[in-house]
């Protein structure tokens, strides 16, 4: 009889070896799915789908990771429909304006306050509020008990000298006969001098108060005396003050009027400090009002106050215009444009271009590598010429975009609902870094609300090379002209607060 092996198994390990074998097959299942699921292909046409952009993002926790964008993509014959048109940004020099409001003030150089040189009662007034005067058009007549006195002076002291020029002329005829002493003659000769000098000093008395030569020449012995004078226009302009009335008593000291000539007017704009590199004095400005909207004056920028306001951090900007036909008036409203120098190299693209998108500024980038794919994308814009804006961040030169249609193409993706927001479930902000601190430095948000704030530094300036969030222990370095992301969720109300690097500049959140 042979011998026979028997091989006993036990339960329990044939139940571990089946689920050691389970749990391999899961795990090698996940893996050969993984890349499947983290890829998304394109939607259909018409749909909007999910694209990666450029600035990274840091999370509460973090995790660094792309910011996505919304894209949408078009069928040919939607884009024909729509009448998009797609161009390539293009670059050069050029100039850019700079749109500041401003208000109409006077030119305080051909601007004149009346006052009379007399004092006096007034007796009439001769021109009324708002009215054109000449240089040297009477405005006002004084009764002048003060002009009274030195007409008399003058009268009495050309009488008194004409008596005395009759004695020295006998005085001479005697003395050349003998009759009179040359001590008498001399004596006499010395008090000529003096009538003559009180008679010029009387003359000239009479100048001041505003007597022209002729009628000073009138006055004399038997004549009335005449206690009036009149109140001359010193420049040519319009009455915008008058203070004289009909028996009012003035003296030298009085504002009666005020005449402004108003061929010339400045407009006083406000420009903040960060634009301040870009003006010069001779800088050209045009300057537009509401009241006049087809009428676009052009004048040049003739002074830049030395001072920033403290509180505004702004300072005057004053720019001269010409205003012959007057459409500027005294405290109206304007808008002024100030043509700057562009950059050595400055991006621009079509105004119709740029879409405005909640509190961002927007342009449709077309897709290089799918047609009909049209990704939204963020940019920084500033005021161009013309039809024109310029960019300052978000594109180059080479870049696609949609330059025709763009309102289209928003409209789409508006319609299916994809939006940055809806694609990544969180509220964006944006803040910029400059020189004089974060730019907003207060955000709100609501509580569990996941909270996406991109911080741009846009200058060397500035201590802030990192923005550090001390209470979620997140520290992140901020490169120049990098948009660097920051992700997380605020649980409960209150504030978060972010600084810079060097603790000098400071932000908050406010949590809601």
């Amino acid at each position: 009889m042979n011998p026979t092996s028997h091989v006993t198994l036990r339960w329990p390990l044939v139940i571990g070896g089946a689920l050691v074998l389970l749990a391999l097959g899961a795990g090698l299942a996940f893996v050969a799915m993984r890349p499947a699921s983290a890829t998304m292909g394109p939607g259909p046409s018409g749909t909007a789908t999910s694209s990666s952009a450029a600035a990274p993002t840091v999370t509460e926790d973090g995790v660094s990771g792309p910011r996505r964008e919304a894209s949408i993509t078009l069928t040919p014959d939607a884009m024909k429909r729509a009448g998009i048109v797609v161009a390539p940004v293009t670059s050069g020099s050029g100039t850019a304006l700079l749109r500041l409001p401003g208000v109409v003030e006077p030119n305080a150089y051909k601007q004149v306050i009346v006052t009379p040189i007399v004092g006096g009662r007034v007796t009439r007034v001769l021109v009324e509020l708002g009215q054109s005067v000449r240089r040297g058009q009477p405005m006002a007549e004084i009764f002048s008990p003060d002009l009274a006195e030195a007409e008399t002076r003058f009268v009495s002291a050309r009488a008194e000298l004409e008596a005395h020029e009759r004695e020295l002329q006998r005085t001479q005829k005697l003395a050349e006969i003998g009759a009179a002493s040359r001590q008498e003659l001399e004596m006499l000769h010395a008090a000529h001098t003096a009538k003559l000098t009180a008679l010029d000093s009387a003359r000239a008395r009479l100048e001041l108060l505003g007597l022209s030569a002729s009628s000073i020449n009138s006055l004399g012995p038997g004549k009335d005396l005449s206690a009036i004078t009149t109140v001359p226009a010193p420049i040519a302009g319009i009455v915008t003050e008058r203070a004289a009335n009909a028996g009012l008593n003035v003296d030298t000291a009085a504002k009666l009027f005020t005449v402004v000539d108003l061929s010339t007017v400045w407009v006083v704009a406000d420009v903040y400090e960060t634009d301040l590199s870009r003006v010069r004095v001779g800088t050209p400005a045009t300057v537009t009002t509401k009241a006049f909207p087809d009428v676009a004056l052009s004048g040049r920028v003739s002074y830049i106050d030395p001072q920033v306001h403290p509180e505004t951090r702004t300072v005057k900007v004053r720019v001269e215009v010409p205003n012959a036909r007057q459409e500027l008036r005294l405290g109206m409203f304007a808008d002024v444009s100030i043509e700057t120098a562009g950059d050595a190299s400055t991006t621009r693209i079509p105004r119709a271009a740029v879409q405005h998108v909640g509190d961002r500024t927007v342009v449709y980038v077309a897709d290089p590598q799918q047609p009909g794919r049209f990704i939204q994308r963020e940019v920084r814009t500033r005021e161009g010429t013309g039809n024109d804006v310029t960019i300052v961040s978000g594109l180059q030169a080479g870049d696609s975009i949609v330059t025709d249609g763009s309102f289209s193409v928003r409209a789409e993706q508006d319609r299916v609902g994809m939006t940055p927001d809806t694609i990544s479930q969180v509220q964006d902000a944006k803040v910029i870094v400059a020189e004089q601190g974060f730019e907003p430095a207060k955000l709100t948000v609501r509580a569990g609300t996941r909270m996406r704030i991109t911080f741009l530094r846009t200058t060397d300036k500035t201590c802030a090379k990192e923005v550090v969030f001390p209470s979620l222990n997140i520290r992140s370095p901020l490169p120049l002209n990098q948009p660097v992301a920051i992700q997380f969720t605020p649980k409960i109300a209150g504030e978060i607060g972010f600084v810079c690097g060097m603790n000098m500049l400071h932000g908050t959140i406010v949590v809601e």
